[in-house]
């Protein structure tokens, strides 16, 4: 119920301002898929607001600036049942995003990118991984991670793959893979396999993504698909502009 609230405040909101706005930056680039990071970096002076809202009634903003050629710095803020009526509203641990793009890539090698996304997902799982507000996170920050990015097949089909270590222990090493493809100028679909450590603990996103404006997206997507109760429907919204 809380979701469906989200989706129309959301809807109704962003409405006028996809008919109206006039300021910002065209997205040119996706820097993300959902969860899995690409290759590619924002533009110098360039600045992505991210928000995104959860089935509990989480809410997450991501800020990520362009402060050099090739490298981006965010921060990310997170509330823990903010959307709804809960009494239990908590403000979560702050987390950083640095990404450094390396290569450009060609037409028969990637973009190659290395960074550290300490953003962590799915708050309030216990150990027997069901929901009960429990201090705790179903999924772990990516941590370090390379990533490489291409266009592939057929135009507007971007391919992502790379690999990340969460902690410092290399028994926690995973892998990703994700897709993002731009449908028509409105509409583009994003699926990714997020986690690749085990199959328990692997994750399967998917997104519709609607660009309402040049600088402006909107994706209503699904995660942990096929996991009963960890499975999880989001709504994210993202604006480009410059500082």
């Amino acid at each position: 119920m809380k979701i469906k609230i989200v989706y129309l405040l959301v809807a109704a909101l962003l409405f006028p301002l996809a008919l109206q706005a006039e300021e910002g930056d065209p997205i040119r680039v996706e820097t993300m898929v959902l969860d899995v990071p690409t290759a590619q970096v924002l533009d110098r002076y360039q600045a992505s607001f991210l928000s995104r809202a959860y089935s509990n009634g989480d809410f997450m903003e991501t800020v990520e600036f362009g402060i050099h050629p090739r490298i981006n710095l965010g921060l990310t803020l997170a509330a823990h049942e903010l959307v709804g009526s809960s009494d239990h509203v908590r403000i979560l641990k702050p987390d950083f995003l640095l990404k450094w793009k390396l290569y450009d890539g060609n037409l028969y090698w990637p973009a190659i990118a290395i960074g550290y996304d300490g953003r962590r997902y799915g708050y309030g799982y216990d150990k027997s991984r069901h929901y009960t507000g429990a201090k705790r996170y179903l999924d772990d920050r990516k941590g370090a991670y390379v990533s490489f990015s291409r266009e592939i097949i057929i135009p507007g089909l971007t391919a992502t793959a790379g690999m990340n270590l969460s902690d410092v222990d290399l028994s926690e090493f995973a892998f990703f893979i994700g897709a993002a493809y731009r449908i028509a100028n409105p509409i583009g679909l994003v699926a990714e396999w997020d986690n690749i450590h085990n199959v328990r603990d692997s994750r399967v996103n998917t997104a519709v993504r609607f660009y309402l404006h040049p600088a402006l997206a909107l994706d209503a997507a699904v995660r942990r698909i096929g996991r009963g109760d960890e499975s999880e429907r989001i709504i994210q919204v993202r604006y480009v502009t410059h500082f």
